[in-house]
């Protein structure tokens, strides 16, 4: 199944943005960790578990009660194998995601939606913030109850949704779960005015 499929591949976007990280900073905390690759701590703190069963990390001791993160032989070997598939598939996705945020972005400016917020810190969220450049349009914020950090890109965060601003329309962005962020905002706005890239629906299979 495609939703099976669609999983795989974030847990593996994830798992080679931890193996990056933990090969830049040993002495990263898991905070930073989380920080760095865009998710929520429990969840870092899922993925080096997994890791380290899978023997791709070692964890050792270091003072003031924190741990050193270290990448196996078998990690990096690992981290090599995940970057070469990312880049095969980033490509296609690339395109595609391009080509569906250039088609919603000429529907939101033809009806005059100007003001956007956009649900989801993602790849596909980034892809539409860079388009939107060309647009007569604003991105006034990023909403994404799971991102660590106050910006993306250049774009505000907010992981609780308080947009007191005006806006015309929300953007649904999320790889992760869309069809549960999409049930959340249907709740906070009138979901004629929740847009949907449809490259979510066919790469991710968000089904509204």
């Amino acid at each position: 199944m495609r939703s099976v499929h669609v999983m795989n591949e974030l847990q593996q976007d994830r798992t080679l943005g931890l193996l990056n990280a933990i090969e830049e900073n040993s002495q990263a905390s898991q905070r930073e960790l989380a920080k760095h690759t865009g998710v929520a701590l429990g969840l870092v703190n899922s993925y080096i578990k997994r890791c380290v069963k899978k023997g791709w990390i070692k964890i050792s001791d270091a003072p003031a009660n924190r741990y050193l993160y270290y990448l196996t032989p078998q990690g990096f070997i690992e981290k090599a194998r995940l970057s070469a598939r990312y880049l095969s598939d980033s490509f296609a996705f690339y395109r595609q995601a391009a080509a569906s945020c250039e088609d919603l972005l000429d529907f939101l400016v033809l009806h005059n939606k100007k003001r956007i917020v956009i649900a989801g810190a993602s790849n596909l969220a980034e892809i539409f913030i860079l388009k939107s450049l060309e647009k007569e349009l604003s991105i006034i914020a990023v909403y994404d109850p799971n991102y660590i950090g106050k910006r993306f890109l250049t774009t505000p965060v907010s992981n609780i949704w308080h947009i007191d601003d005006e806006i015309d329309a929300v953007v649904l962005c999320a790889i992760d779960q869309p069809n549960k962020i999409y049930n959340n905002l249907v709740q906070k706005v009138k979901v004629e005015d929740v847009h949907v890239p449809d490259i979510l629906v066919r790469w991710f299979g968000c089904k509204l």
